[in-house]
């Protein structure tokens, strides 16, 4: 597959993937006929036979068309400069690391991946992503991080900004430029990316770890489906329906069962986990591009539908623009120009190639 034509479906492939699948990092299987239904209203010519309906052979046909599961053998075509390099103490903790080829220190994004918190790879970088990065000068990194099931919330966020921090205690050696740095990912590495966006610097200045020391802030950040809250309560009242039912919710904070939302205690870190509770003004840019269909949830949704939808893009935008901090919305099917996934990459590319501010 050509790098061009991955780079241009990536999110097409993204949201595809997450249309048919039976919950965030869930093994796929068999989608239900709504899920077809929905995946025929985002790509209309994947009825190959004009019958007005997706089966699930053209839904098949569809993916493969679009490389749906080839990224590892694409990817694989560039070895990283460093693979599997330990930035933490468990076995998850792990980075690879494509060094930008310039003399001056590269800016770098570090792609953070999805899964619902309960799986995936950092080998699901998308190779457009990572070669339009590199080819402009841009170092690349993609991380694993701890699943909840291993440990819950806040293992996840913390590991993302112990790579941050131990990729900038690298600065030197791997010819990174530490005060350019974005974090981007799709669904659960969306949240991430955004939680380290909004949050504090987790930096300890007077640790003895000098990884602890570096700073965990960021030069801008980019969703794909990303959820600016992880509250249960929230997202209910956000996007209505069933989404807030979500199974990865509850083992993302370690819970027996939904009962245990209501819960003060539980609410307090269900908060603490959404990056939107975070967000002030000091904050940087943010890109966010979605896929599924924008509109109300059907009626007989069932539960975990619509953790993706735009609308969480929508309110995000509202408060970061209320706040006068930049925040670029697109959506997959908006026909706007350049492209949803190229403009995502190219305000990745433009604010970590601007010279950074003192």
């Amino acid at each position: 597959m050509k790098a061009r034509f991955c780079f241009i479906h990536s999110f097409q492939v993204l949201c595809l993937c997450l249309l048919v699948s039976v919950s965030a990092g869930a093994q796929q299987s068999d989608p239900s006929p709504k899920q077809l239904e929905q995946s025929l209203k985002q790509y209309p010519r994947a009825d190959t036979n004009g019958d007005g309906k997706l089966s699930t052979e053209e839904l098949r046909a569809l993916r493969a068309k679009l490389g749906m599961g080839k990224n590892k053998a694409v990817h694989a075509a560039r070895k990283p400069t460093f693979a599997d390099v330990k930035y933490g103490p468990h076995e998850r903790n792990t980075l690879n690391f494509w060094k930008a080829d310039t003399q001056a220190p590269a800016p770098l994004a570090v792609h953070i991946h999805g899964g619902g918190f309960i799986s995936g790879d950092k080998a699901q970088v998308t190779a457009g992503h990572m070669e339009s990065l590199l080819k402009a000068g841009i170092s690349v990194a993609s991380i694993n991080y701890r699943y909840s099931t291993q440990a819950p919330y806040p293992a996840p966020m913390l590991d993302g900004a112990r790579a941050i921090q131990f990729l900038r205690s690298k600065a030197e050696e791997w010819n990174i430029d530490p005060k350019r740095v974005a974090a981007f990912g799709g669904s659960a590495g969306a949240g991430i990316s955004m939680w380290l966006a909004f949050h504090d610097d987790l930096a300890k200045p007077d640790s003895s770890d000098p990884v602890e020391q570096q700073s965990t802030r960021l030069t801008c950040a980019g969703s794909m489906g990303g959820q600016p809250s992880y509250n249960p309560l929230v997202i209910r009242e956000w996007i209505g329906g069933r989404t807030w039912e979500h199974p990865a919710l509850v083992k993302l904070f370690g819970l027996n069962s939904k009962e245990d939302f209501e819960k003060p205690e539980v609410k307090k870190i269900m908060d603490d986990a959404s990056p939107i509770t975070h967000l002030t003004k000091d904050d940087p840019p943010v890109v966010m591009l979605y896929g599924e269909p924008d509109e109300p949830l059907p009626a007989d949704c069932k539960p975990g539908q619509g953790i993706h939808h735009p609308k969480f893009g929508h309110i995000l935008k509202e408060r970061m623009d209320a706040l006068g901090i930049e925040c670029v919305y697109r959506h997959s099917a908006d026909g706007e120009q350049p492209p949803a996934s190229q403009a995502f990459v190219r305000f990745l590319r433009d604010h970590l190639l601007a010279k950074p501010q003192n």
